[in-house]
């Protein structure tokens, strides 16, 4: 005990100098304190190991009230170990072993990141054969890229890619098997979050607050009510306010990438934009093949292909780099994500059909007779059809697309209205002049 005394330059026989410990403490277990959590070379350390260590430090010491003086000392130690944030490299990969750079290979030196991962870089690791395997039954070959493209760009903190993915069938393909091999590479730094509730909950973006990768295993089909949030995050260039429960809100960077499994393409009461729509990478899976016999053992079999997996996401991760965070997206896809958005926006469907318009260089139209003939199209095809204002602000944002010029004053007959040059809706077709807002 007394060489132990001797040691602990922080006792002086009756009390503890606070200040002295943290100082010892830190110095045999660099820490550091950020956004709330404490920080070890191995990454996030739980309060629960932290006041354990603490504890074992104290034992010799301390005799009575043991618990509540280590959690004195936390309190203290959050103060001594307070940092602003982490670094976020985004030239590396930080393994449980080391620390991978894109262009310079492994070393197994570690430094103090915002994530590191809970699985060693193993550069022997055999063939994931078992993966490669389920992905050619669950994609077609040209998609397969576009996951392991994904999968890699979820090693790094960043989202300079600004696209979230989605893997959507009919159900039963074992798509949710890719949000368990997540979880094996990726461990704390996942989590698992309806989409929709960061639609409606103000809490739920300050939950994906340090972590690399959110994950809806099941996506409702109901249409997001708010998609604003949702867009800030796919393509988070700067920080955003988050607020927590009972506390004050603040200013945070989220890097969190999403992911989405689900029977149906992602869709938005109100939002129809570029916007929502390129933010959105939609590869439809394989039908499950008839009389298909699933492997009850897949998750564990694929658990300890691990590593080997890992290597074939940086190889993912190292082509969207050279690709300057572009992703290799097929033409099958392209085509999918196109018929989905036709299939969810009405209005673009109507603009496509035949009998309700036509697109002429001189002819022109008012907004409400643009409006009653794709009524009469959304009624003919039993179809939803969204409200007048939602109708004319899309009309506004598309013209250019749709090779049509907004007017302001547009004539037709006697009557002066809003409207467009360039269409006309044939049930109001007449023999009379035409003439815009400048009398042409």
């Amino acid at each position: 005990m007394e060489n132990a005394a001797d040691d602990a330059n922080w006792f002086d026989g009756k009390k503890i100098d606070e200040v002295a410990f943290c100082n010892c403490f830190i110095a045999k277990h660099p820490l550091k304190y950020v956004g709330g959590l404490f920080y070890d070379i191995d990454g996030v350390m739980k309060k629960e190991r932290l006041e354990k260590e603490i504890v074992d430090e104290l034992k010799p010491y301390v005799k009575s009230a043991l618990v509540r003086k280590a959690n004195q000392i936390i309190d203290a130690l959050r103060l001594e170990a307070m940092c602003d944030e982490l670094p976020k490299h985004t030239d590396r990969v930080h393994f449980k072993n080391g620390t991978f750079f894109l262009e310079g290979g492994f070393i197994p030196d570690k430094e103090f990141c915002s994530n590191r991962l809970p699985i060693n870089y193993n550069p022997n690791a055999k063939s994931p054969d078992t993966w490669l395997k389920f992905l050619d039954e669950l994609l077609y070959p040209e998609d397969i890229q576009t996951l392991q493209e994904f999968m890699g760009y979820t090693f790094i903190p960043t989202t300079k890619a600004q696209a979230m993915l989605m893997l959507v069938g009919s159900g039963g393909e074992g798509k949710s098997r890719v949000g368990v091999v997540c979880r094996n590479l990726l461990g704390d730094n996942m989590n698992i979050c309806g989409i929709n509730k960061l639609s409606y909950d103000r809490f739920c973006p300050a939950d994906q607050e340090g972590k690399l990768l959110m994950i809806d295993d099941d996506m409702k089909m109901e249409a997001l009510s708010d998609t604003g949030t949702l867009k800030a995050i796919v393509t988070m260039e700067d920080k955003m306010d988050l607020e927590r429960k009972s506390q004050q809100s603040y200013q945070g960077y989220l890097y969190v990438r999403i992911m989405v499994f689900g029977n149906g393409a992602l869709s938005s009461l109100y939002d129809k934009s570029d916007g929502f729509y390129r933010r959105q990478i939609t590869i439809r899976v394989k039908d499950k093949p008839v009389g298909r016999s699933d492997d009850r053992n897949l998750s564990e079999k694929l658990a300890m292909e691990t590593e080997g997996i890992a290597l074939w996401c940086l190889e993912g991760l190292k082509r969207l780099v050279k690709n300057g965070f572009h992703f290799s997206i097929s033409d099958r896809t392209i085509q999918n994500q196109n018929e989905m958005r036709i299939d969810e926006d009405s209005i673009m469907d109507f603009f496509e059909s035949e009998g309700y318009i036509e697109f002429s260089p001189e002819a022109i139209a008012t907004t409400k007779d643009l409006y009653e003939a794709y009524t009469m199209w959304g009624t003919d095809n039993l179809v939803k059809i969204r409200s007048e204002n939602s109708f004319s602000r899309e009309m506004k944002q598309r013209a250019n697309k749709l090779g049509i010029t907004y007017l302001k004053n547009a004539t037709i007959g006697n009557k002066t209205s809003r409207g467009y040059k360039g269409i006309c809706a044939l049930h109001t077709l007449k023999d009379v002049p035409f003439k815009n807002d400048k009398g042409s």
